[in-house]
Protein backbone atom coordinates (compact mmCIF):
# COMPACT_ATOMS: atom_id res chain seq x y z
CA UNK A 1 0.00 0.00 0.00
CA UNK A 2 2.85 2.05 0.92
CA UNK A 3 4.62 1.49 -2.67
CA UNK A 4 1.28 2.39 -4.55
CA UNK A 5 0.70 5.42 -2.38
CA UNK A 6 4.57 6.63 -3.25
CA UNK A 7 3.52 5.69 -6.81
CA UNK A 8 0.42 7.91 -6.82
CA UNK A 9 2.34 10.83 -4.98
CA UNK A 10 5.47 10.23 -7.36
CA UNK A 11 2.83 10.62 -10.75
CA UNK A 12 1.19 13.93 -9.10
CA UNK A 13 4.28 14.99 -8.64
CA UNK A 14 5.45 14.50 -12.29
CA UNK A 15 2.19 15.88 -13.09
CA UNK A 16 2.96 18.97 -11.39
CA UNK A 17 6.12 19.30 -12.66
CA UNK A 18 4.89 18.73 -16.06
CA UNK A 19 1.94 21.32 -15.94
CA UNK A 20 4.74 23.65 -14.84
CA UNK A 21 7.01 23.29 -17.64
CA UNK A 22 4.24 23.67 -19.98
CA UNK A 23 2.99 26.44 -17.93
CA UNK A 24 6.76 28.28 -18.52
CA UNK A 25 6.59 27.54 -21.90
CA UNK A 26 2.89 28.95 -23.04
CA UNK A 27 4.79 32.12 -20.63
CA UNK A 28 7.97 32.28 -22.53
CA UNK A 29 5.76 31.69 -25.89
CA UNK A 30 3.43 34.36 -25.20
CA UNK A 31 6.11 36.87 -23.99
CA UNK A 32 8.48 35.99 -27.29
CA UNK A 33 4.90 37.13 -28.99
CA UNK A 34 4.68 40.00 -27.07
CA UNK A 35 7.57 41.28 -27.69
CA UNK A 36 8.01 40.45 -31.47
CA UNK A 37 4.31 42.77 -31.31
CA UNK A 38 6.06 45.62 -29.46
CA UNK A 39 9.40 45.35 -31.46
CA UNK A 40 7.34 45.28 -34.89
CA UNK A 41 5.24 48.76 -32.90
CA UNK A 42 8.40 50.29 -32.54
CA UNK A 43 9.59 49.30 -35.94
CA UNK A 44 6.11 50.56 -37.43
CA UNK A 45 6.71 54.12 -35.32
CA UNK A 46 9.69 54.83 -36.10
CA UNK A 47 9.01 54.00 -39.89
CA UNK A 48 6.06 56.53 -39.45
CA UNK A 49 8.49 59.03 -38.30
CA UNK A 50 10.35 58.72 -41.15
CA UNK A 51 7.66 58.70 -43.69
CA UNK A 52 6.71 62.57 -41.63
CA UNK A 53 10.29 63.70 -42.66
CA UNK A 54 10.11 62.37 -46.13
CA UNK A 55 6.41 64.20 -46.18
CA UNK A 56 8.08 67.25 -45.06
CA UNK A 57 11.32 66.87 -47.80
CA UNK A 58 8.56 66.47 -50.72
CA UNK A 59 6.54 69.33 -49.45
CA UNK A 60 9.85 71.53 -49.15
CA UNK A 61 10.63 70.65 -52.41
CA UNK A 62 7.13 71.61 -54.05
CA UNK A 63 7.55 75.05 -52.35
CA UNK A 64 10.67 75.44 -54.02
CA UNK A 65 9.37 74.23 -57.52
CA UNK A 66 6.68 76.50 -56.61
CA UNK A 67 9.29 79.27 -56.07
CA UNK A 68 11.10 78.70 -59.31
CA UNK A 69 7.96 78.39 -61.33
CA UNK A 70 6.33 81.74 -60.07
CA UNK A 71 9.88 83.27 -60.79
CA UNK A 72 9.81 82.35 -64.21
CA UNK A 73 6.26 83.32 -64.57
CA UNK A 74 7.53 87.03 -63.39
CA UNK A 75 10.00 86.52 -66.05
CA UNK A 76 7.45 85.39 -68.65
CA UNK A 77 5.41 88.94 -67.92
CA UNK A 78 8.62 90.81 -68.28
CA UNK A 79 9.44 89.22 -71.69
CA UNK A 80 6.11 89.71 -72.66
CA UNK A 81 6.39 93.42 -71.85
CA UNK A 82 9.44 93.36 -73.66
CA UNK A 83 7.55 91.87 -76.80
CA UNK A 84 4.99 94.14 -76.73
CA UNK A 85 7.08 97.14 -76.63
CA UNK A 86 9.22 95.77 -78.89
CA UNK A 87 6.16 95.30 -81.29
CA UNK A 88 4.77 99.00 -80.97
CA UNK A 89 8.54 100.14 -81.76
CA UNK A 90 8.35 98.06 -85.14
CA UNK A 91 4.50 99.16 -86.01
CA UNK A 92 6.52 103.12 -85.53
CA UNK A 93 9.16 101.56 -87.54
CA UNK A 94 6.70 100.87 -90.65
CA UNK A 95 4.83 103.59 -90.18
CA UNK A 96 8.12 106.51 -90.30
CA UNK A 97 9.43 104.06 -93.23
CA UNK A 98 5.46 104.43 -95.31
CA UNK A 99 6.49 108.12 -94.33
CA UNK A 100 9.51 108.19 -96.01
CA UNK A 101 8.91 106.27 -98.92
CA UNK A 102 5.81 108.39 -99.75
CA UNK A 103 8.02 111.59 -99.00
CA UNK A 104 10.96 109.68 -101.76
CA UNK A 105 7.92 109.12 -104.35
CA UNK A 106 6.98 113.27 -103.79
CA UNK A 107 10.54 114.11 -104.39
CA UNK A 108 11.20 111.96 -106.92
CA UNK A 109 8.23 113.73 -108.49
CA UNK A 110 9.49 117.04 -108.01
CA UNK A 111 12.49 116.17 -109.07
CA UNK A 112 10.85 115.35 -112.58
CA UNK A 113 9.08 118.24 -112.75
CA UNK A 114 12.08 120.59 -112.16
CA UNK A 115 14.28 118.55 -114.70
CA UNK A 116 11.63 118.86 -117.48
CA UNK A 117 10.94 122.47 -116.79
CA UNK A 118 14.71 123.17 -116.73
CA UNK A 119 15.17 121.16 -119.83
CA UNK A 120 12.61 123.14 -121.73
CA UNK A 121 13.97 126.28 -119.98
CA UNK A 122 17.19 124.97 -121.18
CA UNK A 123 15.37 124.50 -124.77
CA UNK A 124 13.90 128.28 -124.84
CA UNK A 125 16.96 129.61 -124.14
CA UNK A 126 19.09 127.87 -126.95
CA UNK A 127 16.52 128.31 -129.41
CA UNK A 128 16.60 132.27 -128.61
CA UNK A 129 20.53 131.99 -128.20
CA UNK A 130 20.70 130.78 -131.41
CA UNK A 131 18.03 132.99 -132.88
CA UNK A 132 20.14 135.58 -131.68
CA UNK A 133 23.42 134.48 -132.87
CA UNK A 134 22.03 133.66 -136.39
CA UNK A 135 19.94 136.64 -136.68
CA UNK A 136 22.22 138.98 -135.19
CA UNK A 137 23.18 141.20 -137.66
CA UNK A 138 19.25 141.21 -138.99
CA UNK A 139 18.68 142.26 -135.43
CA UNK A 140 21.18 144.75 -135.06
CA UNK A 141 20.13 146.41 -138.09
CA UNK A 142 16.68 146.33 -136.89
CA UNK A 143 17.44 147.71 -133.75
CA UNK A 144 19.79 150.26 -135.06
CA UNK A 145 17.30 151.33 -137.81
CA UNK A 146 14.41 150.30 -136.05
CA UNK A 147 14.87 152.32 -133.01
CA UNK A 148 12.67 156.06 -133.16
CA UNK A 149 15.58 157.36 -131.10
CA UNK A 150 19.04 156.34 -129.46
CA UNK A 151 17.30 156.36 -126.47
CA UNK A 152 14.80 153.57 -127.65
CA UNK A 153 18.04 151.95 -129.48
CA UNK A 154 19.17 151.51 -125.66
CA UNK A 155 16.04 150.40 -124.57
CA UNK A 156 15.96 147.51 -126.64
CA UNK A 157 18.89 146.54 -126.00
CA UNK A 158 18.56 146.61 -122.78
CA UNK A 159 15.88 144.61 -122.53
CA UNK A 160 17.65 141.96 -124.63
CA UNK A 161 20.68 141.35 -122.08
CA UNK A 162 18.03 141.87 -119.67
CA UNK A 163 15.85 138.28 -120.94
CA UNK A 164 19.33 136.66 -121.41
CA UNK A 165 20.60 137.34 -118.01
CA UNK A 166 16.98 135.97 -117.06
CA UNK A 167 17.38 132.70 -118.89
CA UNK A 168 20.96 132.42 -117.65
CA UNK A 169 19.42 133.18 -113.58
CA UNK A 170 16.42 130.49 -114.52
CA UNK A 171 18.53 127.90 -115.99
CA UNK A 172 20.57 128.60 -112.97
CA UNK A 173 17.84 128.21 -110.44
CA UNK A 174 16.21 125.19 -111.82
CA UNK A 175 19.82 123.26 -112.01
CA UNK A 176 19.71 124.23 -108.23
CA UNK A 177 16.28 122.94 -107.72
CA UNK A 178 17.69 119.88 -109.11
CA UNK A 179 20.32 119.27 -107.09
CA UNK A 180 18.30 120.35 -103.98
CA UNK A 181 16.04 117.24 -104.46
CA UNK A 182 18.04 115.12 -105.69
CA UNK A 183 20.11 115.85 -102.53
CA UNK A 184 16.99 115.23 -100.49
CA UNK A 185 16.29 112.16 -102.25
CA UNK A 186 19.61 110.91 -101.57
CA UNK A 187 19.12 111.85 -97.41
CA UNK A 188 15.64 110.23 -98.38
CA UNK A 189 17.03 106.85 -99.05
CA UNK A 190 20.06 107.19 -96.65
CA UNK A 191 17.23 107.63 -94.06
CA UNK A 192 15.31 104.69 -95.34
CA UNK A 193 18.38 102.98 -95.21
CA UNK A 194 18.69 103.60 -91.50
CA UNK A 195 14.58 102.35 -90.62
CA UNK A 196 15.23 99.54 -92.64
CA UNK A 197 18.27 98.62 -90.44
CA UNK A 198 16.69 99.24 -87.34
CA UNK A 199 13.86 97.28 -88.44
CA UNK A 200 15.59 94.49 -89.23
CA UNK A 201 17.72 94.78 -85.68
CA UNK A 202 14.16 95.56 -83.84
CA UNK A 203 12.71 91.89 -85.80
CA UNK A 204 15.92 90.00 -84.49
CA UNK A 205 14.84 91.52 -80.83
CA UNK A 206 11.46 90.48 -81.57
CA UNK A 207 12.61 86.69 -82.55
CA UNK A 208 14.90 86.70 -79.38
CA UNK A 209 12.50 88.17 -76.83
CA UNK A 210 9.42 85.25 -78.70
CA UNK A 211 12.10 82.64 -78.06
CA UNK A 212 12.62 83.25 -74.68
CA UNK A 213 9.35 83.93 -74.10
CA UNK A 214 8.80 80.00 -75.73
CA UNK A 215 11.70 78.77 -73.97
CA UNK A 216 10.46 80.17 -70.54
CA UNK A 217 6.88 78.91 -71.40
CA UNK A 218 8.43 74.98 -71.82
CA UNK A 219 10.65 75.78 -68.55
CA UNK A 220 7.08 76.41 -66.95
CA UNK A 221 5.12 73.62 -68.21
CA UNK A 222 8.42 71.48 -67.32
CA UNK A 223 7.56 73.17 -63.71
CA UNK A 224 4.26 72.23 -63.50
CA UNK A 225 4.87 68.53 -64.48
CA UNK A 226 7.20 68.14 -61.82
CA UNK A 227 4.88 69.73 -59.39
CA UNK A 228 2.31 67.56 -60.37
CA UNK A 229 4.18 64.59 -60.03
CA UNK A 230 5.71 66.19 -56.22
CA UNK A 231 2.09 66.48 -55.28
CA UNK A 232 1.26 62.78 -56.35
CA UNK A 233 4.04 61.59 -54.41
CA UNK A 234 3.35 63.99 -51.63
CA UNK A 235 -0.16 62.23 -51.82
CA UNK A 236 1.10 58.99 -52.13
CA UNK A 237 3.26 59.11 -49.03
CA UNK A 238 -0.10 61.18 -47.19
CA UNK A 239 -1.70 58.02 -47.87
CA UNK A 240 1.15 55.56 -46.97
CA UNK A 241 1.47 57.42 -43.86
CA UNK A 242 -2.59 56.96 -42.94
CA UNK A 243 -2.32 53.32 -43.50
CA UNK A 244 0.92 53.21 -41.37
CA UNK A 245 -1.06 54.96 -38.95
CA UNK A 246 -3.43 52.16 -39.31
CA UNK A 247 -1.07 49.84 -39.04
CA UNK A 248 -0.02 51.38 -35.96
CA UNK A 249 -2.95 51.29 -34.22
CA UNK A 250 -4.07 47.63 -35.36
CA UNK A 251 -0.51 46.73 -33.76
CA UNK A 252 -1.31 48.37 -30.53
CA UNK A 253 -4.43 46.94 -30.07
CA UNK A 254 -2.84 43.63 -31.28
CA UNK A 255 -0.29 44.27 -28.83
CA UNK A 256 -2.53 44.49 -25.98
CA UNK A 257 -4.28 41.88 -26.71
CA UNK A 258 -1.32 39.57 -26.84
CA UNK A 259 -0.54 41.03 -23.60
CA UNK A 260 -3.89 40.01 -22.14
CA UNK A 261 -3.47 36.71 -23.89
CA UNK A 262 0.13 36.48 -22.17
CA UNK A 263 -1.50 37.14 -18.72
CA UNK A 264 -3.80 34.55 -18.93
CA UNK A 265 -1.30 32.40 -20.73
CA UNK A 266 0.90 32.36 -17.78
CA UNK A 267 -1.82 31.21 -15.06
CA UNK A 268 -3.31 28.39 -17.93
CA UNK A 269 -1.44 25.03 -18.94
CA UNK A 270 -1.47 23.35 -22.20
CA UNK A 271 -3.22 19.74 -23.56
CA UNK A 272 -1.43 17.31 -24.58
CA UNK A 273 -2.50 16.46 -28.16
CA UNK A 274 -2.99 13.28 -27.04
CA UNK A 275 -5.99 14.27 -24.85
CA UNK A 276 -7.95 16.11 -27.61
CA UNK A 277 -11.11 14.07 -28.63
CA UNK A 278 -11.69 15.24 -32.14
CA UNK A 279 -14.94 15.32 -33.51
CA UNK A 280 -16.42 14.09 -36.33
CA UNK A 281 -15.73 16.61 -39.42
CA UNK A 282 -12.59 18.25 -37.55
CA UNK A 283 -10.33 16.74 -40.45
CA UNK A 284 -12.51 18.01 -43.28
CA UNK A 285 -13.01 21.65 -41.46
CA UNK A 286 -9.25 21.87 -40.62
CA UNK A 287 -8.33 21.00 -44.05
CA UNK A 288 -11.07 23.47 -45.63
CA UNK A 289 -9.70 26.23 -43.66
CA UNK A 290 -5.73 25.41 -44.27
CA UNK A 291 -6.91 25.17 -48.46
CA UNK A 292 -8.53 28.55 -47.35
CA UNK A 293 -5.27 30.69 -45.81
CA UNK A 294 -2.62 28.50 -47.55
CA UNK A 295 -4.17 26.66 -50.80
CA UNK A 296 -1.18 28.50 -52.84
CA UNK A 297 1.51 27.84 -49.96
CA UNK A 298 4.09 24.80 -50.05
CA UNK A 299 3.67 22.41 -48.26
CA UNK A 300 5.16 23.44 -45.45
CA UNK A 301 3.38 26.44 -45.46
CA UNK A 302 -0.06 24.12 -45.25
CA UNK A 303 1.23 22.06 -42.30
CA UNK A 304 2.28 25.38 -40.43
CA UNK A 305 -1.78 26.90 -40.60
CA UNK A 306 -3.09 23.29 -39.22
CA UNK A 307 -0.53 23.33 -36.26
CA UNK A 308 -1.39 26.68 -35.06
CA UNK A 309 -5.15 25.65 -35.10
CA UNK A 310 -4.48 22.69 -33.00
CA UNK A 311 -1.68 24.91 -30.96
CA UNK A 312 -4.94 26.93 -30.05
CA UNK A 313 -6.70 24.17 -29.19
CA UNK A 314 -4.11 22.64 -27.11
CA UNK A 315 -4.17 26.28 -25.60
CA UNK A 316 -6.28 26.83 -22.48
CA UNK A 317 -6.43 30.41 -23.87
CA UNK A 318 -8.17 29.56 -27.00
CA UNK A 319 -11.21 27.55 -27.56
CA UNK A 320 -10.82 23.65 -26.83
CA UNK A 321 -12.51 22.34 -29.98
CA UNK A 322 -11.48 22.60 -33.73
CA UNK A 323 -14.99 24.48 -34.12
CA UNK A 324 -14.37 27.17 -31.32
CA UNK A 325 -10.98 28.29 -32.49
CA UNK A 326 -11.76 28.51 -36.49
CA UNK A 327 -15.22 30.13 -35.78
CA UNK A 328 -13.51 32.42 -33.02
CA UNK A 329 -14.46 36.02 -33.76
CA UNK A 330 -12.33 38.11 -35.51
CA UNK A 331 -9.10 35.37 -36.14
CA UNK A 332 -9.58 33.75 -39.07
CA UNK A 333 -11.01 35.87 -41.92
CA UNK A 334 -12.33 32.94 -44.81
CA UNK A 335 -14.56 31.88 -41.27
CA UNK A 336 -16.29 35.45 -41.40
CA UNK A 337 -16.09 36.32 -45.29
CA UNK A 338 -17.88 33.28 -46.37
CA UNK A 339 -15.37 31.52 -47.99
CA UNK A 340 -14.43 28.95 -45.94
CA UNK A 341 -18.59 28.37 -46.21
CA UNK A 342 -18.12 28.08 -50.21
CA UNK A 343 -14.94 25.92 -49.76
CA UNK A 344 -17.21 23.15 -47.39
CA UNK A 345 -19.71 23.15 -49.63
CA UNK A 346 -17.56 21.90 -52.82
CA UNK A 347 -14.98 20.78 -50.36
CA UNK A 348 -11.90 22.63 -51.89
CA UNK A 349 -9.45 21.25 -49.80
CA UNK A 350 -6.59 19.34 -52.06
CA UNK A 351 -4.67 15.90 -50.71
CA UNK A 352 -1.89 18.17 -49.40
CA UNK A 353 -4.31 19.87 -47.55
CA UNK A 354 -5.76 16.75 -45.84
CA UNK A 355 -2.09 15.39 -45.41
CA UNK A 356 -1.39 18.45 -43.52
CA UNK A 357 -4.43 18.50 -41.53
CA UNK A 358 -3.59 14.85 -40.27
CA UNK A 359 0.24 15.50 -39.06
CA UNK A 360 -1.19 18.51 -37.11
CA UNK A 361 -3.72 16.80 -35.62
CA UNK A 362 -0.92 13.79 -34.56
CA UNK A 363 0.83 16.85 -32.95
CA UNK A 364 3.51 17.76 -35.78
CA UNK A 365 4.07 21.53 -35.70
CA UNK A 366 6.76 23.14 -37.83
CA UNK A 367 6.24 26.12 -36.20
CA UNK A 368 6.75 25.50 -32.42
CA UNK A 369 3.94 26.47 -30.36
CA UNK A 370 3.04 29.62 -32.59
CA UNK A 371 -0.80 30.93 -32.10
CA UNK A 372 -0.37 33.33 -34.75
CA UNK A 373 0.21 33.92 -38.41
CA UNK A 374 -0.11 36.58 -40.66
CA UNK A 375 1.21 38.09 -43.87
CA UNK A 376 4.42 40.02 -43.36
CA UNK A 377 4.58 43.79 -42.21
CA UNK A 378 7.81 45.81 -41.68
CA UNK A 379 9.44 44.96 -37.87
CA UNK A 380 7.36 41.81 -37.20
CA UNK A 381 9.90 38.65 -36.65
CA UNK A 382 8.87 35.00 -36.37
CA UNK A 383 9.25 32.12 -38.30
CA UNK A 384 8.78 32.79 -42.57
CA UNK A 385 7.19 29.98 -44.38
CA UNK A 386 5.73 30.90 -48.06
CA UNK A 387 4.18 33.98 -47.82
CA UNK A 388 3.38 33.84 -43.82
CA UNK A 389 5.19 34.86 -40.68
CA UNK A 390 4.09 32.73 -37.99
CA UNK A 391 4.88 34.27 -34.29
Amino acid sequence: MNAIRHNKAAARLISCLCCLLLSLGMIGRSAQATEATRQALEEAREQHEQSKDELSEQEDSINQLNAERDSLVGQLSNLNTQLTEVSETLQMIEDQITNKESEINISQAELEEAVRIRDQQYAAMKKRVQFIYEKKDVLFYDILFGSRSFADFLNQNYYIGQLSAYDRRMLDLYIENGQRIEEKKAQLEKDMDLLMDYRSRQEAEQDRVSGLMSETSGSISGYEGQISEAEEAADRIEERLRQEESDIKALEAKLAEEIRIAELARKSAWTDVSHIRFAEGDRYLLANIIFCEAGAEPYDGKVAVGAVVINRVRSEVFPNTVVGVIYQSHQFTPASTGRLALALAENRATEDCYRAADEAMKGYTNVGNCVYFRTPIPGLSGINIGGHVFY
